[in-house]
């Protein structure tokens, strides 16, 4: 609340740009390597940056774990909600690697005895441990009660304390003086080996290693320690903390305050007393039943990382393709067989509106194998495992989300003929889609182009528009006589075949082609309704989104985006399964049943859901 001095990182100016600081270190340290002889070379010194990335992947690895199982429920510990504001709080989390890496480079220059490292010493282990059990333990619980003082507690500690519902990066989100006292603290092993001349790089990197273990394990935020261990051997207790014992660090302030080991909380008299019945419940929390379930699917190999469970950076902000992603492609390879050989569905996400428990389960499944014949069989039975899952576990509502694309599951009609005493849902979401479109039409509007792929969407929209008097326009004589006969006389006088592509609206879905949206108008009006949003050709031309509104406030647990949607802002198909739970509708949405459009649309805006259009002109 009152930033002290060194609060900021030094290379804060440089934003997302600050890891090139490690270059010239890593260059120069790469450089030696090579050109010297093998007696010269200092793998020691070599090591320091391809520990630096495993840091950040064992740190990733922690906040994948930690998302997904505080998503599904079990052992959850705090029960409250994580927002945008915490994560981008939290964003920097790899700046005390970068620090770490500086020091260590300049370290192994300068310090005698820092550099040419063997790997092993067994007394250099011993003294690390002794040294981390005794002065690093102690030092750090009186620092850490220091700094609970006011005056340290609202320059730097206040803002490790924003986050109340911990993280595994929570651990690492301090102010810059705040991890100069830290790893001053950290050295002390470190120094002594090199001093004693007993240093080995695994001593180092097995430490570092241990810290980080430890500081991502006390900030989960679900409890994973088995009693057993501590009933083999009981004095493991003041030697471990758990997951539950920091958290309540991080709702009571003033209890918990040890590193990684309690025994200094038990000597000082200020472990809480609500420790071990904490641990106790948190270790046999079951996991969640949801009332509505969004089944979603990857879209793309790289779209792994915008997932909740990915990079949560990536996952804030709306989906975009990130040119640095490609350097990432031996990860993006492992990830995509883990994907289709793991074959199963998993949970990423875990919301709270009203009183209803939802989650959204995704099938590891990429939006080209939707359109490939030889998958389609696969990706019909991990829908069906998934409803049944559902119906299994009394979910109310199933939204299908992105699952409607190939036409090979027909809208989900296909489960609910194959298992007609369904009582779980099964949702399209079709009706508010299409809803939404409609509500997004310019007032005054006399006359739209229709152009897109086929689908119980875009020839709702056509009857509806038609049926309020205004023109719908249509290019294709096939698509027009379709339409037609569906429509009746009076309907479908509004539907007309034109040659020309003058109109100003335009509603759209997948199969526009470039030629053609290059063929409208200056000032044309692309609104979509297909879940894909359409690639932006025109600069003199406004482009809406796809069919998406608003979330109210009271939508708890809300930080991550969906797919290329801004902040907060649902697609209509993941909002209808929301709405059909609210209102207790005992009907199933899908083949070719559309359910009443503004009937929905009212009871959308009831529950709190706004209009969202944002119409934006492409860039060049």
């Amino acid at each position: 609340s009152k930033p002290g001095i060194l609060t900021d990182w030094p290379w804060k100016c440089l934003g997302s740009f600050k890891h090139v600081i490690l270059a010239p270190w890593v260059i120069h340290q790469l450089h030696s390597y090579m050109v010297k002889d093998e007696n010269e070379r200092d793998l020691s010194s070599f090591l320091i940056f391809p520990f630096l990335l495993s840091r950040m992947f064992h740190n990733q690895i922690w906040i994948t774990l930690s998302r997904h199982r505080t998503a599904k429920g079990n052992n959850r510990i705090v029960d409250k909600s994580i927002e945008f504001e915490q994560v981008d709080r939290e964003r920097n989390w790899d700046d005390q690697i970068l620090f770490n890496g500086i020091l260590f480079y300049v370290g192994s220059k300068t310090l005698p005895g820092a550099s040419h490292l063997p790997m092993w010493r067994t007394d250099g282990v011993i003294i690390t441990i002794l040294l981390h059990i005794g002065p690093v333990e102690y030092l750090y619980y009186w620092l850490h009660r220091a700094l609970h003082h006011h005056f340290l507690y609202s320059r730097y500690h206040s803002h490790h304390h924003s986050s109340i519902v911990t993280e595994p990066i929570t651990s690492v989100i301090h102010p810059f003086a705040e991890h100069i006292a830290y790893f001053t603290l950290f050295e002390i092993p470190l120094i002594t080996t090199i001093l004693t001349g007993t240093a080995s790089v695994i001593s180092f990197a097995g430490y570092i290693t241990y810290i980080d273990f430890m500081n991502n394990l006390g900030h989960c935020n679900f409890e994973l320690i088995p009693k057993r261990l501590f009933s083999i051997f009981p004095p493991l207790k003041y030697l471990m903390y758990t997951p539950s014992f920091h958290s309540l660090h991080h709702t009571q302030f003033r209890t918990n305050y040890s590193l990684f080991m309690p025994i200094y909380d038990h000597i000082f008299g200020t472990m809480d007393k609500s420790s071990d019945t904490l641990y106790e419940t948190s270790l046999h929390k079951q996991e969640d039943s949801p009332d509505v379930v969004h089944l979603t699917h990857l879209i793309t190999p790289e779209s792994f990382y915008h997932l909740r469970l990915g990079f949560t950076s990536l996952a804030s902000r709306p989906y975009t393709s990130k040119w640095y992603l490609w350097v990432m492609w031996p990860v993006t390879f492992w990830s995509m067989m883990v994907t289709w050989i793991y074959g199963r569905t998993f949970v990423v996400e875990r919301n709270l509106f009203k009183n209803l428990k939802l989650q959204t389960w995704v099938v590891p499944k990429y939006r080209i194998q939707y359109f490939m014949q030889w998958q389609r069989q696969s990706i019909n039975s991990l829908i069906e495992e998934a409803i049944l899952e559902a119906e299994e576990r009394g979910v109310k509502v199933l939204s299908l989300g992105l699952l409607n694309q190939g036409g090979h599951n027909r809208n989900g009609e296909l489960y609910i003929q194959r298992y007609p005493r369904l009582k779980v849902k099964v949702v399209d979401g079709s009706s508010l889609a299409v809803a939404v479109v409609l509500n997004s039409i310019p007032k005054g509007t006399t006359q739209v182009l229709l152009r897109g792929n086929p689908s119980k969407v875009a020839s709702s929209i056509a009857f509806a528009l038609c049926q309020m008097g205004i023109q719908v326009a249509v290019v294709q004589k096939d698509e027009h006589h379709k339409l037609k006969v569906g429509f009746g006389t009076d309907a479908g006088n509004n539907l007309v075949l034109s040659k020309s592509y003058a109109q100003k609206t335009w509603l759209v879905g997948d199969g526009l082609t470039e030629e053609e949206q290059l063929k409208a108008a200056k000032g044309t009006l692309f609104i979509p309704f297909s879940q894909f949003p359409l690639k932006k050709l025109r600069k003199d031309c406004f482009y809406y989104s796809t069919p998406a509104m608003l979330t109210p406030k009271y939508l708890e647990n809300v930080d991550s985006c969906e797919n290329w949607l801004p902040r907060r802002v649902m697609s209509a198909w993941r909002i209808a399964g929301i709405v059909h739970a609210l209102e207790g509708w005992d009907v199933h949405e899908c083949g070719n049943t559309v359910f009443n459009t503004e009937r929905i649309w009212q009871a959308s805006l009831k529950h709190g859901f706004h209009p969202f259009m944002m119409a934006t002109e492409s860039k060049p």
